[in-house]
Order: C-alpha cells, then sequence, then structure tokens
C-alpha cells in the first residue's frame, strides 16, 4: 500500500523535472536569439556617398557619424574615404559607426597670414574655404600682440590633408607660451635637435638612420653639391613652422 504513493511522488517529480529543464532549455534559447538578434555586421561603406551610407547604417540599427573630411585625389566628393569600426566587425545595434568624408582634390589656395592681426588672418583663411583648426600664443617682443608669426600649412601649400590652418600668434612677454614655432632643423647635428628640444620640454623619437646618395661632381659649369656630412638631419616631422607643443613627438631623419 506504500510503494503506490512512493511512485505516484516519483512520477511527479520526473513531470516537474522535466517541465524545468523544458523552461530553462527555452530561456537560454530565447535569451540567444535576443542576444544575436540585437547584433549586427557592420557593412563596407568606402565608397558609397555619405547618404547611402546613412540609409544602409540605419537600416541595420547603426548610427553615422561624419568625424572627418579630408581632401583626395582618388575618392570622389562626398564619398567615404574611411571607417571605424572595420567592415564585418559585429557589434551591438545603436552603435556608431565614424567614417571619414572626401573632400575630393584640393581646389583652395591656402592664404597667407603671417604678419597679420588674428582676426584678419581668420577671416582670410575663412574666405578661402578654410577652417581655423587650432591657435597658439608665444610671447615675442619683435612682433606686435595679437600678430601672426607663423602658420600650418604654408601659404600656397598644395597637397594638404586637411582644410583647415593653425595659427601661432604673438603673446604678450608675460603670458605663459601654449606653444612653439617647429624650427627647420635640417642640416643640423642630432646632438644639437635633440639638446634643443629638451630645452623647452618636447620629445624626439628615436632617430630614422637613412642612406644619402652622394650628389654628382657636376661639369665644371656650375659649383658641385657638397656632399651630406653623416649625423646630420636631412628630414622632420612636423615641418618647419608648424605649431608644436611638449605633447608633440618630433620625428628625425638622420644621414648614415
Amino acid at each position: 500500500m506504500t510503494s503506490r504513493p512512493i511512485v505516484n511522488f516519483f512520477r511527479a517529480a520526473s513531470v516537474l523535472l522535466v517541465l524545468v529543464t523544458a523552461a530553462l532549455l527555452s530561456a537560454i534559447i530565447t535569451m540567444r536569439f535576443a542576444i544575436h538578434g540585437a547584433e549586427v555586421q557592420v557593412p563596407a561603406l568606402k565608397g558609397m556617398t555619405v547618404v547611402q551610407a546613412r540609409s544602409e547604417t540605419a537600416g541595420l540599427g547603426l548610427n553615422l557619424d561624419v568625424d572627418n573630411r579630408y581632401y583626395s585625389g582618388d575618392v570622389a566628393t562626398g564619398h567615404i574615404l574611411s571607417q571605424s569600426p572595420a567592415a564585418g566587425t559585429v557589434v551591438r545595434r545603436e552603435w556608431r559607426v565614424r567614417v571619414a568624408e572626401s573632400l575630393g582634390p584640393q581646389m583652395v589656395d591656402v592664404p597667407n597670414t603671417v604678419g597679420d592681426d588674428e582676426r584678419v588672418a581668420e577671416l582670410e583663411v575663412r574666405r578661402a574655404g578654410l577652417d581655423v583648426s587650432t591657435v597658439a600664443h608665444l610671447p615675442d617682443a619683435g612682433a606686435p600682440e595679437g600678430a601672426v608669426l607663423a602658420q600650418d600649412p604654408p601659404a600656397h601649400a598644395q597637397d594638404i590633408e586637411q582644410p583647415s590652418v593653425s595659427l601661432l600668434v604673438a603673446a604678450p612677454d608675460n603670458e605663459t607660451p601654449n606653444g612653439w614655432v617647429m624650427p627647420d632643423m635640417t642640416g643640423w647635428s642630432l646632438a644639437s635637435a635633440q639638446a634643443a628640444l629638451a630645452k623647452v620640454g618636447m620629445k624626439a623619437a628615436p632617430p630614422d638612420i637613412v642612406d644619402v646618395p652622394i650628389g654628382p661632381v657636376g661639369d665644371g659649369s656650375a659649383l658641385p653639391l657638397l656632399p651630406i656630412r653623416p649625423g646630420a638631419i636631412v628630414a622632420q616631422t612636423p615641418t618647419a613652422g608648424a605649431r608644436v607643443d611638449q605633447n608633440t613627438v618630433v620625428r628625425l631623419a638622420v644621414a648614415r
């Protein structure tokens, strides 16, 4: 008589266990579908127009931000130059995809603002269709306060990357500088350049040692070119005249 209730108990427990297991499996499957349903692959946007890219990303539940605009001789105006994350990356819906837009080939002439008042210089830059990216101030007793000491890129520069100009402006003698003008270090010895940079608290990357070909002797009609001495700087980044600060890392190419 006592065995029947025990059997019934185990049967009920088994049924309950099956139901619980089925419920857990259902929950796991539902969660997997929910998780994977919220994930999408970032599409390949390079070469598309911005309008096409917005439509493509919106259809996948992604947001598109145009972070930068660059000149390009290879990619047409209004088309995508690059993207982040890369195509094929799996992200959650509502993720922000950042792209750079092509401005096409450079069609503007960089104005010469050196010597102009800061406000006049900014107007000239904007009138040329460019933006003023950064303005640094440097005490200079030899220039009137507010006058532009240097600009980057320089006047009439070709093949510039971004449609913007940085200005270095003369400040009063008692003002703390927030930047410097990068000098032309070509021809300097490596030790002299490193000492000059260290003096203002700037860092130089390990130098690039390059082979410099010896120029032809000539036919006697002109003076021969002097050879570049070993250890002399032959190239630099940033270029001369660029605005730099203590966070700028300078790269120097040195003759072997």
